[in-house]
């Protein structure tokens, strides 16, 4: 999810060896990437004194605000520098999440390109911001760098869309969404747009056949229209496109077959946000508020970034604390049971995640670095002897939950490369690694 300071992200990307595509499958990371630990920002000083600096301060106005390496201080200081909408805890005690430590660092793995590596290298090369490893709900292992702190939320990117995913799954489940009826069921505004035609079923698994390239390397690609329609990227003086979300989604045409193949889009998520405020009548904000995070007995508010209208991006814009990103994860562990206790989350709509899709039509968009899996609910499917499943977003942050471990990882970062395929071939084998030394009598 490319939003956060879009404004700046193609600079940083054209300047930068970044992938061709959010899917790029390369398992070998790009040459010449800068060093992590000359690059923290305690070694540049962002943001440092009272007034810092004038060639340390990162501002709302300033497009290297989203270019790496001001990004280890800007992902964890959203709330600075944009607009957002709060998504309340809750006036209840927060769930437990008691601790257990647990040295993992030393972990081995090898990476998909063979390398030896150990898990605490991954988290070094990977420009790690947090993680947190919980097993049987207890956390074993818990590190922040970059500007991250236990307190301090971080941009999801595109594990947003998994939360989005997992409300519509809920409305499903209280029967107050009909996931075969069609989009202009809830949206008559898209009966002459690529949705038109589609249904929710088919926005929830992006199986969306629409015209929009969510190439971060191309600044030609509609990703870039998106930003600046949503705000966040400058539209210019003479600008005369779409100047919200909304006004955004409605332009969309149609290419390609609905329901043939998995097709990984941005904008299937807003138009799913926009499903989910139209069947509750509430924002999104309000709405993640009530279904999960009150719930889920969360320690610290969320919020989301918004457009010029207040309109929340659905597709990545949410930020948490990596706490209450990991008592996320292990309510959907159990079934949909938050660690305080409740069902957070009706059974049926965690079941219906973790049935997965269709391998066949996940196969058919070219993720040679993850094989057989497959997408539903706006969730990463491994379909590994674990049951895993992910949510991902851009430049490394996740969401990983492996049932037959009894594990949940969360993981926030600020890789300068934004694809996945920077991350994957270390993170996936090292999550793997840290699950099968869980499992170890």
């Amino acid at each position: 999810m490319p939003l956060l300071f879009a404004r700046a992200a193609l600079a940083a990307a054209l300047a930068l060896p970044v992938m061709s595509s959010l899917h790029a499958q390369s398992p070998a990371a790009p040459a010449a990437l800068p060093d992590p630990a000359a690059t923290s920002v305690g070694a540049l000083g962002w943001m440092q004194g009272f007034p810092p600096p004038p060639d340390k301060q990162i501002t709302f106005d300033d497009p290297r605000g989203g270019a790496y390496p001001r990004t280890r201080w800007t992902f964890s200081h959203v709330r600075e520098t944009v607009p957002t909408a709060n998504v309340w805890r809750g006036s209840g005690a927060p769930s437990p999440l008691p601790s257990t430590p647990r040295d993992l660092s030393g972990i081995a793995f090898k990476a998909m390109g063979g390398e030896p590596m150990t898990f605490g290298e991954m988290l070094t090369r990977t420009y790690t911001d947090g993680i947190l490893v919980l097993h049987r709900g207890n956390v074993l292992y818990e590190k922040y760098f970059g500007a991250l702190t236990p307190e301090r939320p971080h941009i999801a990117m595109s594990v947003t869309k998994s939360f989005v995913g997992t409300l519509a799954a809920i409305l499903v489940a209280e029967g107050k969404l009909e996931a075969e009826a069609p989009v202009t069921k809830y949206l008559p505004e898209l009966k002459d747009t690529a949705y038109g035609d589609a249904t929710v079923r088919q926005v929830m698994d992006m199986t969306i056949g629409v015209h929009y390239s969510e190439n971060y390397a191309d600044p030609k690609a509609e990703i870039w229209n998106y930003a600046r329609a949503g705000g966040m990227m400058v539209q210019g003086p003479n600008y005369s496109g779409p100047k919200s979300f909304y006004e955004f989604l409605g332009t969309l045409k149609k290419e390609g077959a609905h329901g043939d193949s998995f097709a990984y889009k941005t904008v299937n998520a807003e138009v799913l946000a926009w499903i989910l405020r139209r069947a509750s009548n509430q924002s999104l904000a309000d709405l993640l508020s009530e279904k999960i995070w009150r719930r889920i007995g969360a320690e610290q508010d969320a919020y989301f970034m918004v457009d010029r209208i207040g309109t929340e991006s659905g597709g990545g814009g949410l930020n948490t604390t990596l706490r209450d990103l990991a008592r996320f994860g292990e309510t959907l562990r159990n079934g949909g049971r938050a660690p305080n206790g409740e069902q957070a989350i009706p059974k049926a709509a965690v079941a219906d995640i973790t049935r997965g899709g269709d391998p066949a039509k996940f196969v058919k968009a070219g993720y040679t670095l993850l094989p057989g899996w497959s997408y539903r609910d706006m969730w990463w499917i491994t379909n590994n002897p674990h049951g895993a499943f992910m949510a991902r977003g851009i430049h490394g942050q996740s969401i990983y939950v492996d049932p037959k471990a009894e594990m949940v990882i969360v993981r926030y970062a600020a890789h300068p490369v934004a694809a996945n395929g920077a991350n994957d071939p270390l993170t996936l084998p090292a999550f793997q690694a840290v699950a099968e030394a869980l499992m170890q009598p």
